[in-house]
């Protein structure tokens, strides 16, 4: 936790914001992805 404190204080608050919901996106992508890529052979 204190690392996320430093690294708040040295780039802003905006900029870890973004960060954070970009990390959370990209495992919600790539499920995504995984599901799109499966749906040709559930369709057979």
């Amino acid at each position: 936790m204190e690392t996320w404190v430093s690294f708040v204080t040295e780039v802003g608050f905006p900029i870890v914001v973004t960060f954070y919901l970009l990390h959370r996106i990209e495992g919600k992508l790539n499920d995504l992805i995984v599901s799109i890529q499966a749906l040709p052979s559930k369709l057979k």
